[in-house]
């Protein structure tokens, strides 16, 4: 793959991104904000009696703009990310097109990179969690990440090694039990975090995880179908077609 291709395959990750941004803020917005609107009142409710801290961001302002512009930037940013591990990945995971390998290396990131580590630390809404282990929280989630990205890649290189010796079904089945192993002892060994307030109510607690989880799967979802589509057209054009039908002859 050339350096042009490449570069083209960047700029269409890019644009595959900021599309799939757009259907994950309409998910975060009609989703997941009430819960966070009601993470908020009880927070408030039950600050009664201290000093009120002014609002350096209005909550309106936040909840739009200020939610479009992450939620976006972050699209932009991850997909031009994938666009260049689906270039490595193209054609060393296997003989697949470029729409199927856009999807599987989103659905594989998606595990590896979202929902490991989230089955280990959830996203909690504002009023859970104390301030003071923030940066431990956050060092913890992070190194759930990581170990589950490197176990997902040593999965990857132990499938395709078995495979020539028993063959790529008992190959994969294998890689798959050695990395479900291999995470069960990371969330057996890694210390387990409980700051949920006693009287949180459940309800809001269990509808901001669905709609954290929601986003990430339409992002990465959405990834996978765009930019798949875009990396087929780019990979593999369709020769021209007259009125009648028949292929346009190419000029000599």
């Amino acid at each position: 793959m050339n350096s042009a291709t490449v570069r083209n395959l960047l700029v269409r990750g890019m644009l595959a991104g900021l599309g799939a941004g757009v259907l994950a803020l309409i998910v975060a917005y009609f989703l997941g904000e009430p819960s966070v609107d009601s993470a908020i009142s009880f927070e408030e409710a039950h600050a009664s009696g201290h000093e009120h801290e002014v609002e350096l961001v209005s909550r309106s302002l936040q909840s739009t703009a200020g939610l479009a512009t992450g939620v976006l930037i972050y699209g932009v940013a991850f997909g031009g990310i994938a666009a260049l591990a689906f270039c490595f990945a193209l054609g060393r995971v296997g003989r697949f097109s470029a729409r199927a390998t856009a999807l599987l290396l989103s659905g594989t990131a998606l595990l590896a990179v979202y929902v490991v580590p989230f089955l280990k630390y959830p996203a909690n809404p504002p009023a859970v969690g104390n301030g003071d282990t923030i940066g431990k929280r956050t060092t913890l989630y992070l190194l759930m990440m990581v170990l589950s990205v490197l176990l997902a890649i040593a999965a990857t290189i132990l499938g395709k090694r078995l495979a020539p010796k028993v063959g790529t079904w008992y190959a994969t089945v294998s890689a798959l039990a050695a990395f479900a192993v291999a995470i069960g002892l990371a969330y057996a060994f890694l210390p387990v975090i409980q700051e949920v307030p006693a009287d949180f109510p459940a309800t809001v607690l269990w509808r901001f995880r669905v709609s954290a989880l929601a986003i990430q799967i339409t992002l990465w979802g959405g990834f996978g179908l765009v930019f798949g589509e875009l990396a087929e057209r780019l990979l593999h054009p369709k020769p021209a077609t007259a009125a009648a039908g028949r292929p346009v002859a190419a000029p000599n």
